[in-house]
């Protein structure tokens, strides 16, 4: 069964860089654009990032714009978030998942982020 796996996240605090980490198992996902979304508690679940298979194009939150980059390899089928000039309205839960036929899935756990101000 296909599922991703993120990781990376942790405490850090606020003007710091974070990591994550998303692999996926089960299936390559190949061809398919990947996103990250996160959930701050008591909020909706928001778009970060997004990146289409090739890498060629990548699309941002404004809200993240010039702070975080998404990246691939997908020899190694996982996906990549660099979080940088980390605020605390950066915490939340960071999910990735794949857009399938015009849909967001296969969401992974999840991976809190917490920065601390």
């Amino acid at each position: 069964q296909e599922r991703l796996v993120e990781s990376g996240g942790g405490l850090v605090q606020a003007g710091g860089s974070m990591s994550l980490s998303c692999a996926a198992s089960g299936r390559s996902f190949s061809g398919y654009t990947r996103g990250w979304f996160r959930q701050a508690p008591g909020k909706e679940r928001e778009f970060v990032a997004a990146i289409t298979w090739t890498g060629g194009v990548t699309s941002y939150a404004d809200s993240v714009k010039g702070r975080f980059t998404m990246s691939s390899d997908n020899a190694k089928n996982t996906v990549y978030l660099q979080m940088n000039s980390l605020k605390s309205e950066d915490t939340a839960v960071y999910y990735c998942a794949v857009l399938i036929q015009g849909r967001w899935g296969s969401w992974g756990q999840g991976t809190q982020v917490t920065v601390s101000s």
